[in-house]
């Protein structure tokens, strides 16, 4: 069994992170000597070489990659450590930790996000957008204090509470004069296919997972992958691919045509939105306050409903 010395990794990432011996020293306050005899001694006990020395600097090799990453997490979890004990101890509020899905990044979380900051604006607030699996994940590592995801939670449930916000309408999106823009009688199984634009690869879309196993059709074949909402919708505008998007993230562009609203009878297309936090985790007034704005707003925006495209506007 292989014994691996965390505080030797700890030293290779810094050393990976800023390209050299010699500034890695310095950041970790060693001196240089020091630092490379025990790496020195890292390599000699794994067997490996971590890192090779280039003219553009230190990079790791293949086997220090696989150290790196794993050095990443170690430092990641002392400092998740200490800011728990700091909490604990009491003293200065810690920043709020708040994740999101990218499909709310637009919309919802803006506006609540400035209705908080005006009543908590000394409190400092850290929010990350992410997939719901990296977002569950992340909040089972204690990397947010609570997360905004759907209610489909990939069997992480254990450790987990939910409690659902509000409603969210989802809808299939194309380019206008998309070949399938204002037909009546579209079907699951005509759209599976065109391309499609999911928002990551890790999970297929869980919504639209859902509408086609409920008509028992296959996933669709050609699936393009990202992760950023503004870009999956210049996807969409500028190519026949289909992505399912709240209402909400595409109200502008279906207000000035941009996009359209392909028509399909699926109840499979509403989704809760849910705050998510681990059992027994306690919030304080500020965490509070924040999750009821967010609720109070995507309420309020999910129950809008549509846009009037701009040329029906026009028209009367």
């Amino acid at each position: 069994m292989l014994k691996i010395d965390p505080k030797k990794l700890l030293y290779l990432a810094t050393i990976i992170e800023h390209g050299s011996l010699k500034r890695a020293a310095r950041a970790l306050k060693v001196t240089q000597p020091a630092l490379s005899g025990s790496m020195s001694r890292l390599e000699s006990k794994l067997g490996i070489r971590a890192f090779e020395r280039t003219p553009k600097g230190i990079i790791p090799t293949a086997l220090g990659e696989i150290l790196y990453c794993h050095a990443r997490l170690i430092r990641d979890e002392i400092g998740l450590a200490e800011r728990a004990l700091l909490n604990a101890w009491g003293g200065t509020p810690a920043a709020v930790r708040l994740g999101s899905l990218p499909s709310l990044a637009t919309t919802v979380m803006p506006l609540a996000l400035q209705k908080w900051g005006q009543a908590h604006p000394d409190r400092e607030l850290q929010i990350v957008e992410s997939p719901q699996i990296d977002l569950l994940v992340g909040l089972l590592r204690r990397e947010f204090d609570f997360v905004i995801g759907f209610t489909e939670c990939y069997d992480l449930e254990e450790g987990l509470r939910q409690r659902v916000l509000f409603r969210d309408k989802l809808l299939v999106i194309a380019r206008k004069g998309h070949p399938l823009e204002g037909k009546q009688d579209v079907d699951w199984s005509t759209l599976v296919n065109f391309p499609w634009v999911f928002p990551t690869a890790r999970r297929p879309h869980a919504v639209l997972s859902a509408a086609l196993k409920a008509e028992n059709i296959p996933p669709p074949e050609n699936v393009t992958v990202c992760g950023s909402v503004i870009l999956l919708k210049a996807v969409v505008a500028n190519s026949d691919h289909l992505a399912v998007l709240p209402v909400h993230a595409v109200n502008d562009e279906l207000a000035e045509s941009r996009l359209c609203n392909i028509q399909i009878d699926a109840a499979a297309l509403d989704r809760n939105i849910a705050l998510y936090f681990r059992q027994g985790h306690q919030m304080d007034d500020a965490c509070r306050d924040l999750i009821s704005i967010i609720e109070k707003v995507g309420q309020e925006i999910c129950q809008r409903g549509l846009a009037t495209p701009s040329h029906d506007l026009r028209a009367t």
